[in-house]
């Protein structure tokens, strides 16, 4: 009988040990906090067509900042977009400077040995923009892989990493944004832009007598949300979200709005 009372004893003190545990778990936990601020702080780098670009009133649109509008309004809370140097991004999200990062970054593995992610809400790859007067030359990335050709990309990014590990013998030039190095393209200082494709495919349909897009996708990435380590509260919340989103309707609309019309086109800079 002393037994089995002491082994009711040390499982109720196991168990309350536990709940404490979790209970701090959660205290502690992004999602909390963001609900006792009732604000959600979402870090991004606006100049990522068509997921986040600021337009002619200065205001952030885009497609990531469709989705955190929607996951404040679940949360109960208002949003507040923190927009971030990309070189900095991750730093800042690690130390506090906001709660998530919705910056179309791709999930990789490098990346989440210094941050957790949610799962991929969207695949993309990496395609290449090409000045026109390459047309009968390149038809495949494979073809830039050739000395004679510069490529360029944005420095940091899955495209420079593409660029240096797939087109190792082209000359190469990395550039701080996106548009800087699509310009070069458009204005025939290098031959190629390597980019994700719906940067791509946007700038190509801005542009229809200067570039070509070949617009195969020649590498598989899905994009993330990244939050910090240590938050298994968030992430759960994050997947169910993206979960009922997806499967109300609501991701299908804000996907069509930014990827299927061009209307928004005409509210940017």
């Amino acid at each position: 009988m002393k037994k089995i009372t002491a082994m009711l004893a040390f499982l109720l003190a196991f168990s309350s040990s536990l709940f404490a545990s979790y209970n701090d778990i959660w205290e502690q936990s992004t999602l909390n906090q963001v609900i006792d601020r009732g604000v959600l702080r979402v870090g991004l780098d606006a100049g990522y067509m068509p997921f986040e670009m600021t337009n002619k009133q200065g205001k952030i649109v885009g497609f990531d900042v469709d989705i955190a509008r929607q996951m404040a309004k679940a949360m109960g809370v208002e949003l507040e977009i923190v927009n971030t140097a990309w070189d900095g991004i991750i730093p800042a999200l690690v130390t506090d400077k906001f709660d998530i990062i919705m910056s179309g970054m791709t999930l990789t593995s490098e990346r989440n040995l210094q941050i957790n992610f949610a799962n991929p809400y969207i695949v993309v790859g990496q395609s290449v923009l090409l000045r026109k007067g390459l047309k009968d030359k390149v038809k495949s990335y494979k073809d830039l892989n050739d000395p004679k050709y510069t490529v360029v990309s944005r420095l940091g990014t899955t495209g420079d990493i593409a660029t240096k590990r797939m087109l190792s013998k082209a000359k190469q030039r990395m550039y701080e944004t996106e548009a800087d190095g699509a310009i070069e393209v458009a204005n025939n200082k290098v031959d190629a832009f390597i980019y994700d494709l719906p940067f791509n495919a946007v700038y190509a349909s801005q542009h229809p007598d200067q570039l070509i897009h070949l617009d195969t996708p020649f590498t598989y990435e899905p994009l993330a949300w990244g939050v910090r380590k240590g938050d298994p509260d968030f992430v759960n919340w994050l997947n169910n979200f993206l979960t009922q989103i997806q499967g109300d309707g609501t991701y299908d609309k804000i996907y069509g709005k930014w990827f299927e019309s061009s209307e928004w086109q005409k509210t940017l800079k």
